[in-house]
């Protein structure tokens, strides 16, 4: 159903970590802001060359902690397409922008993105465009940066602007995985108990507030509607963006959707048995989304809770990136598993360890994730704000870097 996830989300820190060589970056930028700092990492066209021609800035995307280039260029290079190595050789200088904090604000993150886009200019010699963007998150911070310099009428000297499977109209966590991870950390968690702590410090941060489409900060009996359910974060975020224009206007918007543009879904059936943890610390019943009113979480320990939702789409199963990989395999629904298992003595199996994490029709700024026909019907070229983009034959891991999406970005800068 999909193919390994690389590490472009990040992994979580104290997790187990393979060894990698280091990136062979030839020069570094610190960048700061008032709020935020982040790192770029140039990788020259000619290794060594120390000249700065054709630039194309990729920021990182969303995960805890800060960004470990060691290992965002292994996820980027060792998979099975060399993306840096084919950039290069097709005359392109690269620099990956890290974040400090890949939680933080997308707006605080813009500004080191501003910073590192005059920084690229002033270093640059020529006058070749520049190509901006990034992965699932980085793409929203460098859309924001873009639209921002317009709206400042600073000249950004950018002609591509690109986009790696990005949430441009939000994401989805499923809300039983979400109520699931605070309702473990208001019960057991704590000073020192930073696996109890860890996803639902996660999910409340700023960077996934803004994200994601619906969002639940605690563990509390609800019922939810489609309608409602959005953060105030994600609010304010969207509101900062469409007064910076929502996107930037003088560029040429490409990107590219790790999951199907066909309609074609990832097999995970709605309202489904996901996880059942049986206790005896914690009983909890997962179920996969449905339409209409349905029970997506039951929880009985310390209390009990229980989660419902009405008219929601049936969006577990829906075309797009699926969750990313995390701690110990944990993807999705296995990070609700994953919790439970520390609670209880005896080990219990998620039914679908993924799901749809940035459904298609986000990832290549289609339609609203909101609507059931619309996340399962194909794409067309009018559909998109974007001027160009390309979706994955098959529904793979979030910002996994295949060669089918690769070379499609590749050869589409090669022909500007």
């Amino acid at each position: 159903m999909s193919k390994p996830v690389v590490n472009i989300w990040g992994t979580p820190p104290g997790s187990e970590l393979a060894a990698v060589q280091p990136a062979p970056w030839d020069t570094k930028w610190d960048l700061s802001t008032r709020n935020v700092s982040g790192t770029a990492w140039v990788f020259y066209r000619s290794p060594g060359e120390g000249v700065l021609n054709r630039p194309v800035i990729l920021a990182d995307g969303f995960a805890p902690g800060g960004t470990d280039i060691d290992h965002l260029y292994d996820g980027l290079e060792k998979g099975e397409y060399p993306f840096v190595s084919n950039l290069r050789q097709a005359g392109f200088d690269v620099i990956v922008l890290g974040f400090a904090d890949r939680t933080a604000s997308v707006l605080d993150n813009a500004e080191v993105a501003i910073q590192c886009i005059m920084r690229t200019i002033a270093e640059r010699e020529g006058d070749a465009p520049l190509t901006v963007g990034g992965f699932s998150m980085g793409g929203l911070v460098t859309r924001y940066a873009l639209a921002k310099l317009e709206r400042q009428r600073m000249n950004h000297e950018t002609a591509t602007y690109l986009s790696y499977d990005t949430p441009h109209r939000g994401a989805w966590l499923p809300l039983g995985v979400q109520a699931f991870a605070h309702y473990v950390k208001e019960h057991w968690g704590g000073e020192g108990k930073q696996l109890y702590n860890l996803y639902s410090d996660l999910i409340n941060s700023p960077a996934a507030r803004e994200m994601l489409r619906w969002h639940l900060d605690t563990a509390t009996d609800t019922t939810l509607d489609v309608a409602a359910g959005q953060d105030k974060a994600r609010t304010e975020f969207l509101d900062a963006l469409e007064r910076m224009g929502d996107w930037p206007q003088i560029p040429r918007l490409l990107g590219v959707a790790n999951g199907t543009g066909t309609g074609a879904g990832n097999n995970i059936p709605a309202d489904s048995p996901a996880m059942d943890a049986p206790g005896p610390v914690v009983v909890a019943q997962l179920r996969t989304q449905g339409e209409g009113r349905k029970t997506v979480a039951e929880m009985q320990g310390p209390d009990q809770v229980s989660i419902n939702t009405t008219g929601f789409p049936e969006i577990d199963g829906a075309p797009g990136g699926l969750f990313p990989e995390l701690l110990g395999g944990a993807s999705n629904f296995g990070v609700a598993n994953m919790l439970a298992n520390l609670l209880n003595e005896a080990a219990t199996q998620p039914v679908y360890n993924a799901s749809c994490f940035v459904p298609t029709i986000s990832a290549v700024a289609a339609a609203d994730i909101d609507n059931n026909d619309a996340l399962y019907r194909k794409i067309d070229a009018e559909d998109s704000y974007l001027h160009d983009f390309r979706c994955a034959t098959t529904n793979e891991g979030h910002t996994v870097l295949t060669r089918e999406l690769g070379e499609w970005i590749v050869t589409k800068l090669k022909d500007a």
